[in-house]
């Protein structure tokens, strides 16, 4: 049987990816009651770094969209990793956390970040509306645009 959220990403021609692997001294994950934390996820595909560069520099506004859309992408992989298979199990995103790898002159990274947040809005409704940060930073891990972490209320 096919759950809710997995029927809802296969309308929306959606595909995760595999949960990535910490490449430090960190989990991708931890879970405390009814909250799950998933690390910041960056911009990787099944192992492939993405969009390595800075949004503003060597990648356009549209292009730092579709980098913040892969980390919440990683993120789901992450919080399905952690609820055993079930993303019906997620009853809120409650806050994501962006960050942009860009230039001193660049000062969108809100529009950015929605590449994520718009991604959560679109599998999870209503209940993935949340809390946001959006932050520039001068470089991230390995160099990638950008790096998204989450808190997620679930059941």
């Amino acid at each position: 049987m096919t759950s809710r959220i997995d029927a809802r990403l296969a309308e929306l021609n959606i595909e995760l990816p595999q949960a990535a692997a910490p490449v430090a001294a960190y989990v991708g994950y931890t879970r405390s009651g009814n909250t799950l934390y998933i690390s910041g996820q960056i911009t990787i595909w099944n192992g492939e770094r993405k969009f390595v560069g800075k949004v503003g520099q060597d990648y356009t506004l549209e292009q730092g969209k579709e980098a913040a859309k892969l980390c919440a992408l990683n993120i789901l992989a992450q919080a399905k990793a952690a609820l055993d298979g079930d993303l019906d199990r997620v009853t809120r995103v409650l806050k994501l956390g962006g960050f942009v790898n860009a230039g001193p002159d660049f000062h969108d990274h809100p529009l950015v970040i929605n590449g994520a947040s718009e991604l959560m809005q679109a599998v999870f409704g209503e209940a993935g509306k949340h809390a946001r940060a959006a932050v520039g930073v001068s470089s991230l891990p390995g160099n990638v645009a950008v790096e998204v972490d989450a808190i997620l209320e679930v059941a």
